[in-house]
């Protein structure tokens, strides 16, 4: 049965190891966005021993990259929706290392990240294509911004959020995986069609 769960930053592992793929998650506090640059720039600092400008434990990475306003020193997120997720494949693994509980995305991602959520408590989140403009509208405010020097989209975005979502568990803790579900019945649909 699935179920709905509001949960606040930092997230503790104990509440995503009770999530199961279907439920519907609403997250209030801090998450933090990055897309491919992103990932590969904090594997470069920390790979140089440098500190990381924030600290992932407890956290929710959202692949996405906001349209933002500058009005003076400050920025507003105008409309944010996820992007695919299969590119930051390769990263799930060094993430989870970090402490991150969370991944929001699009489309899902493969056996690699299943077994990273596995090994560190975390979930895949599948945000709502389509709705950047509401997604935009439950941010609060941007806290801070690092590595703009990679763009307005692949810099790291540190966003105060209040009942993010709906965002549904589309690969839980436990190995269960929406995406793999539904590959898995297509491709049995597919061979009894021909």
């Amino acid at each position: 049965m699935m179920k709905e769960v509001k949960l606040s930053t930092a997230l503790r592992e104990e509440d995503i190891r009770d999530l199961r793929i279907g439920d519907v998650v609403y997250i209030s506090g801090i998450i933090y966005t990055s897309r491919d640059m992103g990932h590969l720039k904090i594997i470069d600092v920390t790979e140089k021993s440098e500190k990381l400008p924030i600290d992932f434990q407890g956290g929710a990475i959202f692949h996405a990259g906001p349209v933002v306003k500058k009005q003076g020193d400050k920025y507003e997120v105008i409309v944010i929706g996820p992007t695919t997720s299969i590119r930051m494949e390769p990263y799930s693994d060094f993430i989870g290392g970090l402490g991150v509980k969370a991944i929001i995305g699009k489309g899902g991602m493969e056996e690699g990240t299943s077994e990273a959520l596995k090994k560190f408590g975390m979930i895949y989140l599948q945000a709502p294509p389509g709705c950047a403009v509401v997604l935009g509208e439950q941010i609060k405010r941007v806290k801070d911004v690092f590595w703009m020097e990679l763009g307005v989209p692949e810099a790291l975005w540190v966003l105060e959020v209040e009942n993010f979502g709906p965002l549904v568990v589309g690969m839980d803790s436990k190995g269960n995986s929406i995406y793999r579900d539904i590959k898995i019945k297509g491709k049995k649909l597919i061979e009894k069609m021909f």
